[in-house]
């Protein structure tokens, strides 16, 4: 242990410190009696350079760093000030900066380790996946809104939201967090969400940028890819979000990008980021992602929860540095800069949050809304579902389905849920493990039962007139916690219809080792489909899995992580009462063999080994994008999905010139009403085939009802990244474009010319 300084010593045994007249002075100057940034007349901009002319050194460094908000022992309580949430950044009295009071993450407002108190609930969305699920950015904004609204109503002014990581490998740990594999799709969706917490007065995050393609060695792996593949995928989605969402803060990862930590990486903060993009925020550090005080000139604002990295380079080391000469003192003003103008250009100075009632029961609504929409109907074959209310028997199986839904794990998630009921206990299941994440690794399952919802929708015939003083009606549903595949198959055997609840945990700080499911319910589904020839399997995980029995079910069900009312969304998708529109945001493969990278890099060497990860492999060709390059057959496609109805897309029409505009018809050509989502995809360019979504939008539709929808295409899609001329390509000629129901299934191909373009990057 490095030793201590007399005063610090002195401050951590709780004694008292002489300073000189001097230094009080310095550390604490006049107060001020007029503060011209307070007029909201002005722009973010110069309110911010007004309040930065009266502001010392001290006090702008003050604002580049800051502690977690919660208590670290006896020695380390909580940050004066502080609501309790994952960050804290003190405010200034003189100059009336309010502190950042910060809070995790996309999912909903956490409470970690119950900081605030157990009465401290909120609302839990499902996951980022689902989310992108949807093909819906309104969505997406009215989730952020809900997030937004919560969070003020906490006290909590900045939300470390706004994931936008692209999906390269099916085993993430945080897939669930983020919104999939294709940049458009991922880029609007966060973005949206982005745009709907800063509409409530908050700064959100955008995270983590960049390429923080996998969890496992998250601290050491190092993302090797070349300009161009960087900046057609995961760039391509964080530019996308940013220009949607103009968030206030941009979060860096805790991955190497081409050998140099992302944290302190200049190529990607100030020359991409803050010089092509002209990003006016700030940057903010993962929790214990600074490695050091380099990190300011590369481009890094402010370093975040503090206690994790070896020192606090963004204080002393910093004011020594700019003594010394060795940093300049423009750099740490445009920092502050940063902030102040986020702070303003957000409300934070003028509408401060305030601690309020929260409507649970209406933000219920919102979320439930979310998981209908985003739950994707895989397999339906001779028309299993929806279920008949006709039936006698129906056999629910799978473990904790009597609970809840299942959440996946790390700082996003949401431990403490609303429940409409105060009696209903949260179940969390510990998954186990050693280290920092340990305590995190837990499967929390929202209080939604699918079996609770199940049954009030499945009566069997005359228990509606039951008299209620003959005690409860026989129940058509039996219930079977799946432990042993045997006893499942028995309960099975005799039910009209058998539904199989399966779940994969993944979380925060390693990724999955591979695609099976956990605890043995591969053998569960084998044993009741064999029971059972009406056998639906219902998918809760944040990732695609293996489904080595998928030709023996009649149906199956991507419910994803569902939020805190997945079992009610869940219930009437499986009834009818929801058309099922979601689509897959990422394609599903067959096994770990179809993928870029079959083994996970760095699987088996020592925790503190350097791994590099070579995702020049795929490139951009990320997902689907990759199956059709190799000519490989997933499972599932991106965008598969199906309906209880049916649509047909017809008269496609594209207008060529700077970029493409498409017209097609869509209409429903099934019976009952429904949702399609229109996918456009680029099929072929002047230099060979080439697969990538252009364009979507969902369309809801009555039954025999056509729409013509029109999508305006970016053309950065449509071009290729010239390193050697910084900027996009658009090369003259020929595109062949098309319509699909999924990435693999483009139909109406048509022509299109275009004349050479370059795009600033």
């Amino acid at each position: 242990m490095k030793s201590l300084s007399l005063v610090t010593a002195l401050l951590l045994a709780g004694g008292s410190v002489l300073v000189a007249p001097a230094l009080i002075a310095q550390e604490r100057p006049a107060p001020v009696s007029e503060k011209p940034w307070a007029d909201k007349t002005l722009t973010p901009d110069r309110r911010a350079e007004l309040l930065l002319a009266a502001m010392t050194l001290e006090e702008k460094v003050a604002l580049l760093h800051g502690p977690m908000a919660i208590p670290f022992g006896p020695q380390r309580p909580m940050p004066k000030g502080a609501v309790g949430s994952a960050g804290y950044i003190a405010g200034n009295e003189r100059l009336g900066i309010p502190a950042l009071q910060e809070s995790d993450a996309s999912l909903g407002v956490t409470n970690p380790g119950l900081v605030r108190g157990a009465a401290d609930m909120s609302t839990a969305l499902p996951a980022s996946l689902l989310l992108a699920a949807t093909f819906d950015p309104e969505i997406a904004r009215a989730g952020g809104v809900l997030v937004g609204t919560e969070a003020r109503a906490k006290g909590m002014n900045v939300q470390l939201a706004g994931g936008a990581n692209l999906l390269r490998d099916p085993r993430g740990g945080r897939n669930f967090e983020y919104a999939g594999e294709d940049p458009l799709l991922a880029g609007t969706i966060a973005g949206a969400a982005i745009r709907g917490i800063q509409s409530t007065g908050m700064v959100s995050t955008m995270k983590h940028f960049s390429i923080n393609g996998q969890e496992h060695k998250r601290m050491t792996a190092d993302s090797v890819i070349g300009e161009a593949n960087h900046r057609e995928s995961d760039l391509l989605a964080f530019q996308i979000a940013l220009e949607a969402g103009d968030p206030g803060s941009v979060m860096c990862a805790y991955n190497l990008v081409n050998g140099v930590y992302a944290c302190e990486n200049d190529p990607l903060l100030n020359r991409t980021l803050k010089r092509d993009w002209g990003y006016k925020g700030w940057v903010m550090s993962d929790w214990g992602a600074v490695h050091s005080l380099g990190a300011l000139t590369a481009g890094l604002d402010q370093q975040s929860g503090e206690q994790l990295d070896k020192q606090v380079f963004f204080d002393k080391p910093l004011k020594d540095a700019v003594a010394a000469g060795s940093i300049p003192e423009a750099r740490v003003t445009d920092a502050a800069r940063r902030i102040l103008r986020a702070m303003f250009a957000n409300g934070l100075f003028d509408t401060p949050p305030a601690k309020a009632e929260i409507d649970f029961p209406a933000h219920a609504r919102i979320v439930q809304n979310q998981a209908e929409q985003g739950i994707v109907l895989l397999k339906n074959d001779s028309g299993v579902l929806p279920l008949a209310r006709g039936a006698k028997k129906i056999a629910v199986i799978g473990q904790h389905v009597e609970a809840g839904v299942p959440s996946g794990s790390g700082s996003s998630q949401v431990t403490n849920p609303w429940r409409a009921s105060p009696m209903t206990q949260v179940r969390s299941v510990p998954i186990g493990g050693e280290g920092m994440m340990a305590s995190w690794s837990n499967v929390v399952f929202h209080p939604s039962s699918p079996l609770a919802a199940i049954r009030a929708r499945f009566r069997s015939p005359g228990a509606a007139d039951a008299s209620p003083f003959a005690g409860p009606a026989p129940s058509p549903v039996v219930f079977n916690n799946g432990i042993y595949p045997e006893s499942a198959a028995a309960d099975a055997k005799g039910a009209d219809v058998a539904i199989v609840f399966v779940y994969q945990p993944s979380g925060e700080g390693d990724d999955v080792p591979n695609l099976t499911l956990p605890f043995g319910q591969d053998a569960l589904v084998e044993a009741v489909a064999a029971a059972n020839p009406n056998t639906i399997v219902v998918l809760q995980t944040g990732n695609a899995v293996a489904l080595p029995w998928a030709d023996k079910v009649k149906g199956i069900v991507q419910a994803w992580y569902s939020g805190g009312m997945g079992g009610e969304a869940i219930a009437r998708v499986l009834f009818g009462e929801v058309n099922p529109s979601g689509r897959l945001p990422l394609t599903w493969p067959v096994d770990e063999s179809q993928l870029p990278r079959p083994a996970i890099p760095g699987w088996g060497e020592p925790a503190d080994a350097r791994v590099q990860v070579n995702y020049d492999i795929e490139g951009s060709d990320i997902g689907y994008r990759w199956f059709a390059r190799e000519n490989k057959v997933p499972r599932y496609w991106f965008g598969h999905g199906l309906s209880y109805t049916s649509f047909a897309r017809s008269g496609l029409t594209l207008k060529g010139g700077q970029t493409v505009t498409a017209s097609v018809d869509v209409a429903n050509t099934g019976k009952v009403a429904g949702s399609d989502v229109v996918q456009l995809y680029l099929v072929e360019k002047p230099g060979g085939p080439a697969r990538r979504l252009l364009g979507y939008q969902k369309v809801a539709l009555q039954p025999g009802e056509t729409k013509r929808v029109t999508l305006n295409v970016d053309p950065r899609l449509l071009a290729e990244y010239d390193e050697k001329a910084h900027g996009w390509r658009i090369d003259a000629g020929e595109y062949r474009i098309g319509v699909g129901a999924d990435a693999g299934a483009v139909e109406g191909v048509t022509a299109v010319r275009l004349a050479a373009r370059r795009i600033k990057p």
